[in-house]
């Protein structure tokens, strides 16, 4: 009885010791997915910024960048069926995730596209794979634009950058008003921030939950400035035609951030592409169904580029 009664004073010191230290724990937990999925935390110094990223694997480079709001760990879950396959590289941009913040400094997609340029340059890494979620897949898609050389492939997750990608009524509400549910004012309202973007919610514990948004608001008005910088962004289609460079789409058919209405703006941009819209799944499908968008990458990677992938259920 004695040992029950410990085990349950532990357990209950444990839960105290979460809601008291989310950040540590949180840490502690990341730590363990990334060692799951084969990664390292390392560190660079990119453009005056503090920019840690995390590698794994082994083979052909492929780069993956996370959107708005997000971090280097959006993909330490989907990681760890890719680092089997390829030399798997996460960098924390600039202004996100551990990466230092610089309120004075400009965070327009061009200068990190030039970023993860140069951090790929510091890594000796010449011509590589690039993926990319909303933010991250206009960075992904613009590097191959004005890279071409340096990019073997795309894989664009949910991106931004087109008219129709920022047609949703999201966005729409956000230019009238403001008013995102990416840009966070309160702890509270990050439950928001994960209803609006996933559509299956990934499994989370609530300190986790309770770091991400005490991280979110503290970033708040360097956010609404990023988001506007973003918003103000040139479309792609409006700077580019017909890019070579092959493509895999993916959509979330329930993404609620931006319009699924992309993929065919994305299509005409890069006509060398697979299309891959995903049924009930949000703005993230690398955390809501890992697996699944992982299986569909490898699959793609080893058919020819022109093969269109069916409607993944």
């Amino acid at each position: 009885m004695m040992l029950i009664y410990a085990l349950a004073a532990a357990l209950l010191l444990l839960f105290l010791a979460t809601l008291l230290l989310p950040e540590q724990f949180t840490r502690l937990g990341l730590a363990a997915e990334r060692r799951l999925s084969g990664l390292e935390t390392r560190q660079a110094w990119v453009d005056g910024f503090d920019m840690p990223y995390l590698e794994g694997g082994k083979g052909e480079a492929l780069v993956l960048i996370h959107g708005f709001g997000g971090d280097k760990d959006n993909f330490t879950r989907i990681a760890r069926f890719l680092t089997p396959h390829y030399r798997v590289i996460i960098p924390d941009l600039p202004g996100f995730g551990d990466a230092s913040r610089d309120p004075a400094a400009s965070y327009t997609m061009s200068e990190q596209v030039a970023r993860v340029h140069a951090l790929l340059a510091q890594l000796g890494v010449g011509r590589a794979h690039l993926g990319g979620n909303s933010m991250g897949g206009f960075i992904a898609a613009q590097y191959a634009a004005t890279l071409p050389e340096q990019v073997a492939t795309v894989w664009l997750l949910d991106p931004a950058g087109t008219a129709a990608s920022h047609s949703s009524p999201m966005l729409q509400h956000y230019e009238k008003t403001g008013e995102n549910p990416l840009l966070v004012r309160t702890v509270a309202d990050f439950d928001k921030t994960i209803s609006s973007t996933t559509f299956i919610k990934p499994f989370l514990p609530r300190f986790v939950i309770k770091a991400m948004a005490r991280r979110a608001v503290a970033d708040f008005a360097l956010h609404t400035r990023i988001m506007r910088q973003l918003s103000e962004s040139t479309l792609l289609e409006t700077r580019y035609q017909a890019l070579a460079t092959p493509a895999l789409i993916v959509w979330g058919a329930q993404d609620q951030i931006l319009s699924p209405a992309g993929v065919d703006a994305f299509r005409r941009l890069f006509p060398d592409s697979a299309i891959s819209v995903m049924k009930d799944t949000g703005h993230l499908p690398m955390l809501e169904r890992p697996k699944q968008t992982a299986r569909d990458y490898l699959a793609w990677r080893v058919r020819s580029p022109h093969t269109v992938l069916e409607t993944t259920a």
